[in-house]
């Protein structure tokens, strides 16, 4: 199978549980594996931003990855999470990183650093010079401070043919709109943010790597598989019904939601680590009366 048939539909960014001690739990993590097989997600990202990998340590991160392969054991494609704002290290990174069982390595764009557009453009180019894997770009200049630019991320899908897709969080549909106009067929753009998933795959985008999944992937990967079959009515009920909840996610910040939500259903304990924190109890509560009303 290709891998742009691989990536299409809803892949979900995996939380990483953690117990009152915060260690990982790897007993609720493997719940979470099999939850989602069950559930019909297409595949998996490890160790991707909703891991809370910045708070991992390299061990950690490794062990991780080795897991989730094992639990998963080729039943699902499986990409992981590999980005850094200093491109050398990186490339060494991936020339050396055991990546057996993965079918594909998202890559942030640099963070902090804020480099130009041709910064941007030769990161990517020197990354796709060593990795050993097909790469997905992630766009999300609300966490890096910087905006890689349609024209930027065409010119890197038409360069490099191993640069297969890019994660778009840009959250600017215009810009989405004009690299889904101007792509080859190839390369795919990929839904970056649950909330406007819907109206994305509508304009051409082939799926999303969701967060709101890790809770609802049922519901959430039907609306999906609704909207890219082009039944679009029954597609954009779930995405309506799915609205507030979305907006609820982030309020306080990633991915603080989502474990609230799994806490609220037993699979994990809502533990987060520094800098991040759990979700207050107003959140809380309004997320949990809205998962009532909805019938979650």
């Amino acid at each position: 199978m290709k891998i742009t048939e691989q990536l299409t539909g809803m892949g979900v960014a995996l939380v990483t549980p953690f117990d009152k001690d915060e260690n990982i739990d790897f007993d609720a993590l493997a719940h979470l594996i099999e939850y989602q097989i069950n559930s019909g997600t297409d595949y998996l990202v490890v160790c991707g931003t909703t891991s809370e990998y910045p708070t991992l340590t390299d061990e950690e991160q490794n062990k991780i990855k080795l897991f989730v392969k094992d639990c998963v054991a080729g039943r699902l494609p499986l990409v992981l999470g590999i980005g850094s704002n200093n491109t050398k290290a990186l490339a060494e990174q991936l020339q050396v990183i055991d990546t057996e069982g993965y079918q594909a390595i998202l890559s942030v764009t640099p963070y902090y650093n804020k480099p130009s557009q041709e910064g941007l453009y030769q990161h990517y180019a020197a990354l796709s010079k060593v990795t050993p894997l097909p790469l997905i770009m992630y766009n999300v200049p609300g966490r890096t401070g910087v905006n890689m630019t349609a024209e930027t991320t065409l010119r890197l899908a038409r360069d490099f043919p191993n640069i297969c897709a890019i994660k778009e969080a840009s959250g600017i549909i215009s810009q989405i709109d004009e690299i889904i106009k101007q792509k080859n067929s190839d390369f795919q753009i990929i839904s970056g943010d649950d909330n406007i998933t819907f109206p994305l795959i509508m304009l051409g985008a082939t799926g999303v790597i969701s967060v709101i999944g890790n809770a609802f992937p049922r519901e959430f990967g039907r609306m999906v598989r609704l909207a890219i079959k082009g039944e679009y009515e029954q597609a954009r009920q779930i995405h309506h019904r799915f609205n507030e909840l979305n907006q609820l996610l982030f309020v306080e910040g990633n991915p603080a939601g989502v474990k609230s939500m799994l806490a609220h259903f037993g699979y994990i304990q809502n533990v987060l680590r520094l800098p991040l924190v759990p979700n207050t109890a107003k959140t809380c509560d309004r997320i949990n009366q809205v998962l009532d009303e909805l019938g979650l």
